[in-house]
C-alpha cells in the first residue's frame, strides 16, 4: 500500500505538477468546447442541407459521415497533422484536434439530426403545408423544434464521449490535461500527475454526465 501511495498519490508531487496541469487542463476545457460548438453546428448544418434533396450534395454529405464515423479519431488527428502540410496547410497541434474532433461530432450529429427530423410525424407536414407553409418555415417553426427535442439526449451523450478524446491530441503534442501530466511524469519519474489529471478529467465531465443524465430525463416522452 506503501508503494501504491507514493506512485499514485504522491501529494508533493502532485502539488509541483499542479501548475503545469492546470495550464493543460485549460487547453482542454477550450478544445472541448470549440470541438461541440463546431461539430454540433455543422452537424445541423449538414442535416438541414439534406432536406433539399440534391442527390449530387446528399451523396457527398453521407460520405462524409460514414468516413468520420468509421475512422478511429486518433487515426483522424495524425493524418491531418501529418498529411495537411503536403497541401500547403501546416495546422498547429491545437488546431489539429478542433478540426479532427469536430469533423467526427459533425458526422454523428448529422445523423442524429436527420433521424430525429424523418421521426417527425408526416401528418404535421401535410397540415403546415395545409396551413401555407413554405418549406423553410416548415422546416424551422414545424420540424427542426421538434427535433430538437427528440436529438438533444443523444447529442449530449456522443458530444460528452467525443469531447473526452482530446487525451489524443497527445499524440500531435497537444499540451492538454494528460499531455502535461505525462510530461512532468517524465521529470520526476512519478506517475502521481497522472492520478492529479484523471481528477481533472473528472472536475470537467462528470457534471456534464450528470446534465446528460437529467436532459435525457427531462427529453423523455410525456414530459
Amino acid at each position: 500500500m506503501d508503494r501504491l501511495l507514493e506512485n499514485f498519490l504522491n501529494l508533493q508531487v502532485m502539488a509541483d505538477a499542479l501548475p503545469m496541469v492546470l495550464r493543460g487542463f485549460g487547453t482542454t476545457v477550450v478544445v472541448s468546447v470549440l470541438v461541440i460548438a463546431l461539430g454540433l453546428a455543422a452537424g445541423l448544418a449538414l442535416a438541414v442541407i439534406r432536406t433539399f434533396e440534391s442527390r449530387l450534395v446528399n451523396a457527398a454529405i453521407v460520405a462524409w459521415v460514414d468516413l468520420f464515423r468509421t475512422l478511429p479519431q486518433l487515426v483522424i488527428i495524425i493524418f491531418l497533422y501529418f498529411g495537411m502540410p503536403y497541401v500547403g496547410f501546416t495546422p498547429s497541434p491545437f488546431a489539429t484536434t478542433v478540426m479532427a474532433l469536430g469533423a467526427v461530432l459533425s458526422a454523428f450529429a448529422c445523423e442524429i439530426f436527420w433521424s430525429a427530423m424523418q421521426a417527425v410525424p408526416r401528418g404535421q407536414r401535410d397540415a403546415a403545408r395545409a396551413l401555407g407553409f413554405k418549406p423553410l418555415r416548415m422546416l424551422f417553426e414545424i420540424i427542426l423544434p421538434q427535433a430538437f427535442r427528440l436529438a438533444i439526449p443523444m447529442l449530449t451523450n456522443r458530444a460528452i464521449s467525443i469531447s473526452k478524446g482530446t487525451a489524443l491530441g497527445t499524440a500531435v503534442s497537444l499540451p492538454e490535461t494528460l499531455g502535461q501530466a505525462q510530461s512532468f511524469m517524465s521529470i520526476v519519474a512519478n506517475p502521481s500527475p497522472l492520478t492529479l489529471a484523471a481528477a481533472f478529467y473528472l472536475v470537467l465531465f462528470l457534471p456534464l454526465v450528470v446534465a446528460s443524465r437529467w436532459i435525457e430525463h427531462a427529453s423523455a416522452p410525456g414530459r
